[in-house]
């Protein structure tokens, strides 16, 4: 008997995670968004509604992430019905913790569970890259990879994307402190520089492999030298009131590293859980001195990713 209605989850994620421009991400286990998919007589994609943080998005299907991300999935399937969702909203709006792909993701991986013969989550990853193509303007994949399939995630190419989770250390926490302003991911790429220094490049490079190493060989001190954004971070920031003295009050207080998460403005930390307290109370009032309150989160990595939660 055929599946008619079913609620997917996909977890909030950090975009680049400093070092991994456009490649690299991870899950957080703190917040998400949900979406509810049924099985509809009228043919094509239509959003019922859109509740929780951003009720405002739009309703047209083609111009919602997870709209556009369902047409993609219908048209290449072919499929012999139509699709409604529901979004509930978990993620804050422009605040770089991956909202416009964990909508899409979810809305596929509901979907998705409707089909008789159900695809895996490897074929699902390029119908929600078209989704989040919405958002950003462009295709990538470092939000889209880690919701859809949890963990740190690294990711090799774009038409034919390949991914690798990465361990990730025993312990490990991420503090997250969401400042309360709108950061728009296509004004965050536009101001980006089209050319980088050789120098630079190379010492992007060896930061990102001594991250990688890391984790593999649960090193760190190697995590902490190598967690040092020199391209994108001098860059964003800069949108960002108050950023260089929430990363110091965090890595004065025992952070591993600290950079923007995504487009920003969120800016996360990776600590040993003994600090995580101490690194997000003074993230928290180093926004409040350059007069932005925040929210915050502390999270594990999510190792679990998208999943069907309700059927």
């Amino acid at each position: 008997m055929a599946v008619e209605k079913v609620t997917a989850f996909a977890p909030a994620t950090v975009g680049n995670v400093g070092i991994g421009f456009d490649i690299l991400g991870h899950t957080v286990r703190a917040v998400g968004d949900r979406v509810s998919a049924r099985r509809s007589a009228e043919p094509g994609i239509r959003i019922s509604g859109i509740t929780g943080t951003s009720a405002s998005l739009p309703l047209e299907a083609e111009k919602n992430t997870a709209g556009m991300a369902l047409i993609s999935m219908a048209t290449a399937l072919s499929l012999p019905f139509g699709v409604e969702i529901a979004i509930d909203k978990g993620i804050p709006l422009g605040s770089g913790l991956g909202g416009s792909a964990a909508s899409a993701v979810a809305a596929v991986v509901a979907a998705n569970a409707l089909l008789d013969e159900p695809l895996s989550k490897i074929e699902l990853l390029k119908f929600a890259m078209q989704g989040e193509a919405v958002a950003s303007g462009s295709v990538h994949v470092d939000n889209i990879a880690p919701s859809l399939f949890g963990g740190l995630v690294l990711t090799v190419g774009i038409d034919h994307p390949r991914t690798k989770q990465i361990p990730v250390p025993p312990g490990i926490r991420c503090v997250l402190v969401h400042p309360h302003m709108f950061m728009s991911t296509r004004e965050a790429r536009r101001i980006l520089r089209k050319t980088v220094d050789l120098s630079d490049v190379v010492w992007q490079t060896a930061n990102l492999a001594g991250f990688l190493a890391g984790c593999y060989t649960n090193d760190l001190a190697m995590i902490r030298d190598a967690f040092e954004d020199v391209i994108i971070e001098p860059q964003r920031s800069q949108l960002i009131p108050g950023f260089k003295a929430v990363k110091q009050a965090a890595m004065s207080n025992g952070a591993l590293g600290c950079s923007i998460s995504g487009a920003g403005p969120t800016v996360f930390a990776w600590c040993e859980e003994a600090y995580a307290n101490g690194i997000r109370i003074a993230m928290v009032e180093a926004f409040a001195e350059h007069d932005l309150a925040s929210d915050y989160w502390v999270s594990a990595v999510d190792t679990e990713g998208a999943r069907v939660v309700e059927s």
